[in-house]
């Protein structure tokens, strides 16, 4: 799809200097920039690339003023970062604005769906599914029976959402994404031998939650694996049955998250972070990456290391960490003056 510095300028509300009639029709960094390319220039540092850049245009702060010739035609804004932002949002909202059922697909006649909904081809959806305004299931996934999906929802290719599940309104939920498989749930008996519990509950994604691809969440042995409001879950995270994560917490990739843990709001744990079950983590706690999280913890808390233990402590002790062979040296070297002496 092709947009004209006019119509750019409209949707940022800028100024155009040069030709207001060039088009564009991808986007590019200012050093790649190439003919029919959109970039911008919001870093200093950048600036010497305007000059030679062959993107037809560049998105600019009002106070940039070239100081040599410029091909690009530029648009002017307040913030050249900020509506960047704003345009790579409007850019995907266009790409994104897909609607109609394809076939193959398989819809249950007793689901209940909005008529702008979008279903991607071989995609499924089951008995007694509820699907709200303006969703994308895009192709290949499978929604099963009673799933309810809130308004605005994305639901890229791939994605399973087993039964019974609750998805809120304006929720991401990316390419092999699987929430609502059974968790990890067995009994062992005098021979040795597991048997499975069953795994009845359900799992509840409230409003505005972004969930990365490849990501788990387990289904509740009783009750429900909960993700509040504004949740943000990275790639590749593994969260257990009857977990409940507090509202805007953040999550890296490749994180643990063992069952009926309490992670409280505001948090923000990072990559490969191991977080033993039927612990609480208060509000506002930030967890370093690769730390291993194996007991309670209170608001406002700073962790890392495996144990964790607190932030300022770790780094203090990082420095004797590294020491460590230098020091060894040095108490056996004053042990042997002190045993010489005596």
């Amino acid at each position: 799809m092709n947009f004209t510095a006019e119509q750019i300028a409209g949707i940022l509300e800028g100024d155009i200097v040069g030709n207001p009639e060039v088009e564009v029709s991808k986007l590019s960094k200012i050093e790649e920039g190439t003919e029919g390319s959109l970039t911008f220039l919001a870093n200093p540092k950048y600036t010497s690339h305007i000059y030679s850049t062959k993107a037809s245009i560049t998105i600019v702060n009002k106070t940039f003023e070239p100081e040599n010739d410029i091909e690009t035609t530029l648009i002017k804004v307040d913030d050249a970062y900020k509506s960047f932002s704003k345009l790579l949002e409007y850019y995907n909202q266009v790409k994104l604005n897909k609607q109609g059922i394809e076939h193959p697909s398989f819809i249950s006649e007793s689901a209940i769906v909005s008529d702008d909904i979008y279903v991607g081809a071989f995609s499924y959806i089951g008995d007694n599914v509820t699907i709200g305004k303006n969703v994308k299931i895009f192709p290949n996934t499978y929604i099963g029976d009673n799933v309810t999906i809130g308004d605005h929802t994305l639901v890229f290719s791939g994605a399973k959402i087993y039964s019974e599940c609750i998805i809120g309104n304006s929720c991401v939920i990316n390419s092999g994404v699987i929430i609502g498989a059974d968790g990890f749930g067995f009994v062992p008996d005098e021979n040795g031998e597991y048997s499975k519990v069953p795994q009845i509950g359900n799992v509840i994604i409230e409003d505005h939650v972004d969930i990365g691809a490849a990501t788990t969440i387990d289904r509740a042995t009783l009750g429900s694996t909960v993700i509040r409001s504004g949740v943000k879950l990275d790639n590749q995270i593994q969260i257990a049955h009857n977990v409940e994560i507090g509202k805007n917490t953040v999550i890296a990739a490749q994180t643990g998250i063992a069952g009926s843990t309490k992670i409280g709001e505001n948090c923000q744990i990072g990559g490969q972070v191991g977080i033993a079950g039927h612990i609480t983590i208060g509000n506002n706690v930030k967890v370093q990456a690769q730390s291993g999280i194996g007991r309670h913890v209170k608001d406002n808390e700073i962790l890392q290391g495996s144990p964790s233990f607190s932030y300022g402590d770790w780094n203090k002790s990082y420095v004797y960490f590294k020491n460590l062979p230098k020091i060894v040296k040095t108490i056996k070297d004053l042990e042997k003056k002190v045993n010489g002496n005596n």
